[in-house]
């Protein structure tokens, strides 16, 4: 079976291939890596690199003899470790390399989301490769993506990709766990990720990274809603290289869907993170999914949370428990709990303002799949 062409990629890389043994940044599995960029972009093929591996490539920097790291040595291990991470991607290459570190924080802001975009789409222009991680060193827990699968997905999505291509130390996703059952049999196309994809996802079997199987399907899902194929390859072996120049599938393929997801809406539902949620009536409910209506403080009937104005909240029906939408709130979670149930007009005579028709405008609301 051919793989689908691509004129733009993504290619994450993972620390297992970056740094095997923990002792630095090794050319062992990236040298072909490397081969297999070039000769995509002599054929006229953009190529964006997500790399992780920073923390591991700068382990052996510090005598640090407890297995367990702790945060501030992780951040320190990641600072030295990028320098030296990025030195052997700019000599594998005879054109510049370029390097962007980003937050979770970074992409949730609308602003700075779409200035990382026309950062990347003018180094592509000028035929300079960029590379993408995480800013480990610097970023806490709530700023975080947390593994670099994820993050590939959304550079995808930001460069407005054709492809993903997940390299890992794994040959493809599998019927089942192929460490405890050998007569298990590699899936080589995924038409559509549901539960049953999900439910053969498993756990990191690598001691290096930190992103399993699980990650690297919610990558997929993320980048296959917009429109992106995704492929699951196993960056150990050269001939998974050789195999991607011929057109061949080596690993598995999520095929994109068919009608993917506008940019915004799709930084809306796999970007942000809700902060909240509102619960709304059966007439909102039905104005939201039914008629593309935007979200009226009449129809709420409780907040829970505590978020700011400008935050992603999520929308639920009162007599349901599943969300039924997402979306940016125009009002604070204190000032709809004294809205909430009213007429804008009446709000207007109570408080003696005119206040913001929308509480949720439906360009701002996306409407999840399972409603």
């Amino acid at each position: 079976m051919k793989a689908p062409s691509w004129r733009r990629a993504v290619l994450k890389v993972g620390s297992a291939l970056i740094a095997p043994d923990e002792t630095g940044v090794s050319t062992k599995y990236l040298l072909p890596i490397a081969r297999f960029i070039n000769e995509c972009r002599e054929r006229g093929q953009e190529v964006v690199i997500v790399s992780s591996g920073s923390v591991a490539a700068g382990r052996k920097h510090f005598h640090f003899e407890h297995k367990k790291v702790p945060v501030a040595v992780r951040k320190a291990m990641s600072a030295v470790g990028q320098n030296e991470m990025m030195g052997y991607w700019s000599r594998f290459f005879d054109s510049p390399c370029a390097q962007l570190l980003m937050t979770h924080s970074d992409l949730r802001d609308r602003a700075r989301y779409v200035s990382i975009k026309n950062t990347l789409n003018r180094l592509l222009e000028h035929n300079i490769l960029p590379v993408v991680n995480e800013n480990d060193a610097l970023a806490t827990d709530e700023m975080k993506v947390g593994d670099n699968d994820n993050l590939s997905a959304m550079v995808a999505t930001l460069v407005d990709a054709d492809a993903l291509f997940i390299c890992s130390d794994i040959d493809g996703l599998y019927d089942s766990d192929p460490n405890l059952n050998p007569d298990a049999k590699k899936i080589p196309v995924v038409e559509q990720i549901d539960e049953s994809i999900y439910s053969l996802a498993g756990g990191s079997v690598s001691s290096v990274g930190t992103g399993g199987m699980r990650t690297k399907v919610e990558a997929a899902e993320k980048a296959t809603s917009h429109g992106i194929d995704t492929y699951i390859v196993n960056g150990r072996k050269g001939e998974t290289f050789e195999s991607l120049l011929q057109g061949d599938i080596p690993g598995t393929l999520f095929r994109r869907q068919s009608d993917p997801i506008s940019n915004k809406k799709h930084w809306l539902r796999h970007t942000l993170v809700a902060q909240g949620e509102i619960l709304v009536d059966e007439g909102a409910e039905k104005a939201l999914i039914e008629n593309g209506a935007s979200l009226l403080s009449s129809g709420i009937v409780d907040v829970q949370g505590d978020f700011d104005r400008g935050d992603a909240v999520l929308v639920r029906s009162a007599n349901d428990t599943d969300a039924i939408a997402k979306g940016i709130c125009q009002y604070s979670a204190h000032e709809l709990m004294h809205i909430k149930g009213q007429q804008t007009e009446d709000i207007a005579e109570q408080f003696g303002y005119s206040p913001i028709t929308e509480v949720i405008h439906r360009d701002d609301l996306m409407i999840l799949e399972d409603a």
